[in-house]
């Protein structure tokens, strides 16, 4: 959220305003204004923005925003506070997110110049568009909002928000071509052979169609934006004074061009040694241009790419032009405006140097799948590469390692991995397959890596191989988020290496562990230890002969009165004095022995450090829920994966056997069960991916009802799916010659791990009736 503080100074020196004039003219013209009358009025100027003066006003509990014209000598046509108004009050009225503008003075007696005030919006304001303190999954999330943000307003019809006289339109590239040449040669400091080289490039290049009209920004950028405070979403866009009707790919070109900006010119960026297009979760080039197309419904490749993009360079060149000139007479308005003077030559260089490389290599969406869910470059790339490597080394050692499993049922060696899998985890791993679970670590994003869960899912040992497995992955999304560097040196390093595994100790035999506050495991502190003493059970990957450590929740001494807080959750070494492994739980016979089992562990007077406590007492259900989020949507993905399998395998079989003298196929109702397989598979997977998106843009509590929806429908589904193939297997598909029996029992499981289907159901109708309450209240 932006800090007022930070974001906002005492008023500059000539800046200043007359402020009891002002107090007097906004009590008398400005609704609400005076409700406190007695109360002070405060003014304080932004530290941003390098063209129109803006202040923070503030009377009393109200807050507004004040833009006015610098003052002093201005170039012509040029600060036009009035159009931005006018803008403002069009794209308010049509929904468009803009500050409200509430008042306009042409009165230059009340501060010196024109202004206009707008309401105050209360959000995040990121000045720097690397965006350094945010996730990496949350970068992506921000600039696709800011995507189809731009894209939503080029999509307006300028008739419909009376703005047709709002600029001139057709031609609109040949006149900002002049227009930026006029701007530089009247603010130009210094000859610079680049910048008179490009315009006349810019000239000459024209683009072919240069008639297109659209209400565009003029300088669309992530610091000329508020952010909603928790979500991905922009509630504001600032800074209107260089719109105008005209071309919108200048727009977009303009808002794409710090891919494309030279290293040595930092502008509104800290210093970093990556490219911008490097930094972690940062969307590619493409991406945006994609998305954007997919939101106005036009084609890729942009004609005439590199004039747009070029243009931007000479525009932006020509902007730092005038700061720098109104810098030198004094009336600059915004701080350090002294800096950008030297940024000029550069910028006209790498512009000059841009066109000479002749046109950019554009995606082309002729062809495009029309995915509703789109991953990321990055993620696409990845999942060819797991696609690629499953093909060539995890289906074919699929044999290998039923083989291995069937040979040791009964012997001791069976919770060992066979010598396979070992290689296939170190391959992966050096081919750079590995932890991609973790956007904080794989620069993927939650969407990116469902459909790597579900193609990962399609063989049993699958997730493993790319250290992708349940429990880990949810216990190291635990020590991620929320343990302290000793504990992630000690427990989540070894863990994303692949050189220990894990499990996760909650469910408990003696209570119905569906409501969780039943649980009755103790952790008590006793000096500088936490005892432990307690039953549980489904104790996933406890068997794992590399099972070092768990994660277990229990109940702790807490005085709060709340169920949800008198609970945590602690590290314990599986070699701790005291920790019991009882026996393995088999699952309709089987005892899942590839990923380590499900077992009954006893806790007898445990003592670990009480360095080993997680986030703190009582906050076990605020863990738990933090990491079922993501935890859910890699669990159903891979349960889609898995059904995918189901459907093959159904096919298969329908295409090779026959039955009273027809192919099983060519039967009504084995046709109806592929049929009705294949549309409920896309059913879950659209409803997955959505959940996946929500966790990217608002985060998992906000997409609760999502996340509780798809641990439902995805189970369910496989279910179904698996109980299909094998009545069209007949007797082999309940026979440990296909693997259709354990995928039946795998996937059943799921309909009671992680809360019973009814536990999500209730939570599911409760969010339900209090969203359909609050739109009915909203109506009335």
């Amino acid at each position: 959220m932006a800090d007022e503080e930070l974001d906002t100074s005492e008023v500059r020196g000539n800046h200043r305003l007359d402020e009891g004039r002002l107090d007097e003219y906004l009590s008398r013209h400005l609704p609400g204004y005076s409700t406190a009358p007695s109360a002070g009025l405060t003014v304080r100027q932004y530290r941003s923005g390098q063209s129109n003066a803006t202040y923070l006003i503030k009377k009393g509990s109200n807050k507004y925003v004040l833009r006015k014209k610098p003052h002093g000598p201005l170039l012509p046509g040029a600060h036009r506070v009035d159009r931005e108004y006018q803008v403002e009050q069009a794209l308010h009225a049509a929904g468009f997110p803009v500050p409200r503008p509430l008042l306009y003075c042409n009165d230059v007696k009340v501060v010196g110049t024109e202004f206009f005030v707008m309401e105050h919006v209360q959000g995040r304001i990121f000045r720097d568009i690397t965006l350094p303190d945010v996730r990496p999954a949350e970068r992506t999330a921000l600039y696709v909002a800011l995507t189809e943000t731009l894209a939503r307003l080029h999509s307006f019809d300028i008739r419909t928000l009376n703005l047709m006289e709002y600029g001139r339109g057709k031609g609109y590239c040949k006149r900002q071509v002049i227009t930026w040449t006029k701007q530089y040669e009247r603010s130009a400091h210094t000859d610079i052979p680049a910048m008179n080289q490009l315009a006349q490039w810019l000239l000459d290049n024209l683009p072919s169609n240069d008639n297109e009209e659209s209400l565009i920004h003029g300088d669309f950028r992530i610091d000329n934006v508020i952010f909603h405070p928790t979500e991905a979403r922009v509630i504001a866009v600032l800074d209107w004074e260089l719109s105008t009707i005209g071309h919108p790919m200048s727009d977009l070109a303009y808002f794409c061009s710090p891919y494309f900006w030279p290293s040595e010119v930092p502008l509104f960026v800290r210093s970093t040694d990556k490219k911008f297009s490097e930094i972690t979760g940062m969307p590619a080039f493409e991406d945006l241009l994609i998305i954007y197309s997919h939101c106005r419904s036009i084609s890729l490749p942009i004609p005439d790419w590199n004039f747009h993009l070029a243009l931007s360079f000479f525009k932006l060149a020509g902007i730092l032009q005038g700061i720098h000139a109104r810098c030198i007479i004094g009336n600059a308005s915004g701080e350090n405006a002294s800096i950008y003077g030297a940024m000029v030559k550069p910028i006209a260089d790498y512009g000059l140097a841009l066109v000479k490389r002749g046109n950019l290599t554009l995606p082309d969406t002729s062809k495009s799948s029309g995915e509703l869910f789109l991953q990321s470059a990055k993620g696409q790339h990845v999942l060819e590469q797991v696609k690629s490597f499953m093909q060539q080394h995890v289906y074919p050692a699929q044999q290998e390692v039923l083989e291995y499993y069937i040979k040791n049922e009964n012997s001791p060696v069976r919770w060992k991995k066979p010598l396979v899998i070992e290689k296939l985890k170190e391959k992966a791993k050096a081919e750079g397959l590995w932890n991609m679970f973790l956007p904080a670590f794989s620069g993927l994003t939650q969407t990116d890596y469902a459909f790597i869960a579900e193609e990962t899912g399609k063989v049993f040992f699958g997730p493993e191989i790319f250290n992708c497995q349940a429990p880990d992955t949810g216990n190291m999304e635990v020590l991620h988020m929320y343990g302290t560097d000793e504990q992630k040196r000690q427990w989540l390093e070894p863990l994303l290496a692949g050189q220990i595994q894990s499990c996760f100790c909650m469910t408990e035999p003696d209570v119905a562990s569906s409501d969780a506050t039943n649980m009755e495991c103790s952790i008590q502190r006793d000096g500088d230890s936490f005892v432990i003493n307690g039953k549980k059970w489904w104790s996933s990957g406890a068997g794992n002969s590399t099972c070092k450590v768990a994660i277990v929740m229990g109940k702790t001494t807490n005085s709060s009165s709340s169920r949800y807080k008198q609970h945590s959750m602690i590290i314990v070494p599986m070699d701790s004095k005291g920790v019991e492994i009882v026996r393995a739980l088999k699952v309709f016979g089987y005892e899942d022995t590839p990923h380590g089992g499900h077992f009954e562990v006893h806790f007898n007077d445990v003592r670990v450090p009480v360095s080993n406590l997680i986030l703190g007492e009582g906050r076990g259900f605020e863990i738990a829920q933090g990491r079922l989020g993501p935890g859910r949507i890699h669990h159903c993905m891979r349960t889609i994966g898995a059904a995918e399998s189901a459907l093959q395998l159904m096919c298969a079989r329908a295409a090779q056997r026959k039955t009273f003298g027809k192919r099983l196929y060519q039967h009504e109702v084995v046709a109806h069960w592929i049929a009705e397989s294949r549309i409920a598979i896309e059913q879950a997977r659209l409803l997955t991916l959505r959940a996946a998106k929500a966790i990217d843009t608002v985060g998992s509590a906000r997409a609760r009802k999502e996340i509780a929806m798809i641990k439902v429908v995805a189970p369910r589904m496989a279910c179904a799916v698996a109980d299909r193939a094998i009545q069209v297997f007949g007797g082999a598909g309940v026979s440990q010659d296909f693997p259709l029996a354990f995928m039946y029992a795998a996937v059943r499981t799921l309909r009671i791990a992680d809360g019973p289907d009814e536990v999500h159901l209730s939570a599911i109708a409760k969010m339900e009736l209090l969203e359909q309450s609050k739109r009915f209240a909203a109506k009335m």
